[in-house]
């Protein structure tokens, strides 16, 4: 059995725009522009056949969800294990004063590159967790029979993290971009971009 999984980063959120590091802060909102790439993300999904959208509990998602929603027209529904990675101590930050104050921490989660999998904030989470807790979430949506093609609003680093996990180095990922994984005779791949 295959099961497909479009997971979309949120559209440009005001923490974005004033280089702020957002994590799991809930009072980060969708720009115009975002919402403008909310709404693309739905019009890309609209043949995909999705039955199901699944959203970040955190508002940016939710938002972006909300609004891709309106062509996909399908439940939404939250879930924990998409929420962005725990930023810790450096959360609401702007990147150059986190880069100050914890400089190797910063280096080191923002590297694209495989390994750092413990690297972390204080108090935050770490690579490693990060991808435990997605691809449980993942493994739990896969397992529903009623569910082929799932839609999923979730982060950045996030998605950077499943394309760790699945073999690939992250690069940034741009605000409403897609990423189409599959889950087939038991295998995770990558399929495409869209």
């Amino acid at each position: 059995m295959r099961k497909d999984f479009y997971i979309f980063r949120h559209g440009q959120s005001t923490y974005n725009v004033a280089g702020r590091i957002q994590g799991q802060t809930n009072d980060s909102v969708l720009t115009d522009l975002g919402k403008e790439q909310a709404e693309a993300v739905g019009k890309k999904l609209e043949d995909k056949k999705i039955d199901i959208v699944v959203s970040s509990p955190l508002y940016r998602a939710k938002q972006t969800a909300e609004l891709a929603n309106r062509t996909i027209n399908k439940k939404i529904v939250e879930d924990k294990s998409f929420t962005e990675v725990d930023v810790g101590v450096v959360e609401g930050m702007h990147y150059t004063e986190a880069k100050e104050k914890y400089k190797e921490e910063f280096e080191k989660m923002h590297s694209h590159a495989k390994g750092n999998d413990d690297a972390c904030y204080p108090e935050g989470e770490t690579r490693k967790q990060v991808r435990k807790r997605v691809f449980e979430g993942l493994e739990y949506w896969a397992s529903k029979d009623e569910y082929n093609c799932i839609a999923i609003a979730s982060h950045g680093i996030m998605l950077s993290q499943t394309l760790i996990a699945l073999g690939k180095e992250a690069d940034d990922i741009p605000n409403g971009s897609i990423l189409h994984i599959k889950k087939e005779n038991g295998l995770w791949s990558i399929v495409e971009w869209i």
